[in-house]
C-alpha cells in the first residue's frame, strides 16, 4: 500500500495520509531528543508525503507542541498551511511547576509545567488557546479529548460542548477523543457527534479488543479511527529484545509468547514483524491512519518502506489459522 495515500476523516472535508506521525517522541518519550533531530524528523516525514501529525499538551509538558509547530512553520509560506494536518488534545491544562526540575514518569527533560486534568468547558477553551500559542499557528485541524477514562461525564458534558462549539465556528475541522481503551469510545460514539477517534494500542497484532465493539460502530456512523501505538509501546517494533515495552511497561509472559509466535511466522515468509504490525490495522475499513511514534529520520524512512512492502495473503491466513488473529478481522488486500 502507498503510505502517502489520503483518506477522508469522517464526513468532513479533511484528508489525512494512511501513515502519520505520532509526536510524543518529540516531547522526550522515554529518552531525550535533540531540538535539531525533531526538526529533521518532521521534514523527513513531509518529504515522504506524510501530511498528518498528532501531538498533545501532555507530551513533554508542552515540548512536543512547541517543537512540532516550529518545525512546520519553518517551511511557511512556501509550504501551504493546508499541506499538513495537525491534531492535538484537550483535557489537561499545563500549570507552571514549582522551582526545581520537573519529574515525569514517561518524558525526559520536559518543559517546566505540570499537567492537570480539566475536562470543563472553560478548561478546554483555555487548553485550546494555549496549544495554539505553543504551536505558533492560528488553528489546528483535529481536536481530541485526551484520556477521559475516569471522567466520562465531564468529558461529555463539559469538553464535548466546547469541541462542538469550536467545530461550529470552524476553528477546528474535526473533533474526537483519544484513549487506550475502546469501550468508552464506543459509548461516546453512541452519545455524541464525533468525527474521529484515536485508539491507542487496542487494534494491533497483539490486542484486537477494539474489533468487537468500537470499529463496527465507527463504520456504521462514518467515524474515522486513527490507530496510535501500533507497536504496543515497542514490543512489536523490536520484538523480544531486552527492555522491550508492552503498553508502557514490562510485557507479561503470555504477550512474550505471542510475539515469539508472530516473529517466527513472519520469518517463514521473510516479512519483518514490524511490517505486519504497521499494515494490519489498515485492513479495517474504519481505520484511516496509523501514527507510530518516531524519533529519528531513519525510523520515518523505515516505516514508510515497511508499509509499502507487499505482504502475501497467506501470511494473514496463517495468522488466523494459528489463532493469532480473529477469523473475522479484516486484513489488508
Amino acid at each position: 500500500m502507498n503510505p502517502a495515500d489520503k483518506v477522508r476523516v469522517g464526513r468532513t472535508g479533511l484528508f489525512i495520509t494512511r501513515y502519520g506521525m505520532g509526536c510524543a517522541a518529540l516531547g522526550g518519550l522515554y529518552q531525550k531528543v535533540p531540538e535539531s533531530a525533531s526538526r529533521d524528523v518532521v521534514e523527513t516525514a513531509l518529504g515522504l508525503g506524510l501530511n498528518y501529525f498528532d501531538t498533545a499538551p501532555l507530551y513533554g509538558h508542552g515540548l512536543s507542541e512547541r517543537r512540532l509547530g516550529a518545525a512546520l512553520r519553518q517551511g511557511l509560506p512556501g509550504r501551504p498551511r493546508n499541506s499538513f494536518v495537525i491534531s492535538t488534545k484537550v483535557g489537561r491544562l499545563l500549570v507552571p511547576a514549582p522551582s526545581g526540575p520537573v519529574k515525569s514518569e514517561f518524558f525526559e527533560n520536559p518543559d517546566p509545567f505540570e499537567p492537570v486534568f480539566d475536562f470543563s468547558y472553560d478548561g478546554v477553551m483555555r487548553s485550546f488557546e494555549a496549544s495554539l500559542q505553543r504551536l505558533g499557528l492560528e488553528n489546528v485541524d483535529i481536536l481530541f479529548i485526551h484520556d477521559p477514562d475516569d471522567h466520562p461525564a465531564e468529558a461529555l458534558q463539559g469538553a464535548y460542548p466546547a469541541l462542538d462549539k469550536l467545530r461550529s465556528q470552524r476553528l477546528v475541522s474535526a473533533i474526537g477523543a483519544g484513549m487506550n481503551q475502546s469501550q468508552m469510545l464506543a459509548r461516546f460514539a453512541r452519545e455524541a457527534d464525533f468525527d474521529c477517534f484515536l485508539l491507542a494500542g487496542r487494534y494491533t497484532l497483539i490486542d484486537q479488543s477494539g474489533l468487537e465493539d468500537l470499529l463496527p460502530l465507527c463504520v456504521e456512523k462514518s467515524i474515522s479511527v486513527i490507530i496510535g501505538a501500533p507497536f504496543n509501546s515497542g514490543i512489536l517494533a523490536g520484538g523480544l529484545v531486552s527492555g522491550a515495552r508492552f503498553n508502557y511497561g514490562e510485557p507479561p509472559p503470555d504477550v512474550v509468547q505471542r510475539v515469539g509466535r508472530l516473529e517466527r511466522l513472519c520469518a517463514r515468509y521473510a516479512i519483518p514483524l514490524k511490517a505486519a504490525a504497521l499494515q494490519f490495522p489498515l485492513g479495517h475499513p474504519a481505520v484511516a491512519s496509523i501514527i507510530p511514534g518516531m524519533r529519528s529520520t531513519a525510523e520515518v524512512a523505515e516505516n514508510s518502506r515497511l508499509i509499502s512492502m507487499p505482504i502475501p495473503g497467506d501470511l494473514w491466513r496463517e495468522m488466523k489459522s494459528e489463532g493469532l488473529l480473529p477469523e473475522e478481522a479484516p486484513v489488508p488486500a
